[in-house]
């Protein structure tokens, strides 16, 4: 007979809400209690962002040198190391036999976000930033192609953050080869 009035009058939820009003009043009229982030379990998010962490692995982005040219030469390293298979590049030959990029396509949906494109890329054109705030409709949305890849880099890492981003996360670097007395240089 309790239990069922206990299922007829919400026992439980009617507990719960009670804590949830004594724990918020007890936050509102205690002057001496010390307020931190600690306490802070919601953030109100589109107000309140949390920022990325340093060496966050966010949406895709083509890099630029200091010209504002792309860094990309067509060479696929990064899409032979994908693990997803969710990078396809074409290219083709110009006029002065020379190799060009006509098209970069990143899936993004496919994608695993594990930086094995950045870090196999020789020319460090490829970069994940450290935005996560995107969405979509349809999976359209989500392929990403060489202009709004170009534009992501003028968005997010243009500046002194795209060296900042190489400096701290892309290897190899120099300083991690070092040479023996007898090896040439």
């Amino acid at each position: 007979m309790i239990s069922l009035l206990k299922k007829i009058f919400l026992y439980e939820i009617v507990q719960g809400l009670a804590l949830t009003l004594r724990v918020w009043i007890s936050g509102l009229f205690d002057p001496f209690k010390k307020k931190t982030n600690k306490t802070i379990v919601t953030r109100r998010y589109p107000k309140e962002k949390r920022p990325a962490a340093p060496g966050f692995r966010g949406l895709h982005a083509l890099a630029k040198d200091e010209n504002g040219k792309m860094k990309c030469v067509g060479c696929g390293m990064c899409s032979a190391m994908c693990p997803s298979k969710c990078i396809h590049i074409h290219t083709s030959e110009g006029a002065d036999f020379k190799k060009t990029v006509t098209g970069y396509r990143v899936d993004v949906l496919r994608c695993l976000y594990c930086a094995l494109c950045v870090e196999a890329c020789p020319y460090g054109a490829v970069v994940l930033t450290g935005h996560y705030e995107y969405s979509g409709f349809s999976r359209e949305d989500f392929v990403y192609d060489m202009p709004r890849l170009l534009e992501n880099w003028d968005k997010y890492m243009a500046g002194k953050d795209g060296g900042r981003y190489f400096e701290r996360f892309w290897t190899p670097k120099k300083k991690n080869f070092k040479g023996g007395d007898n090896i040439a240089s």
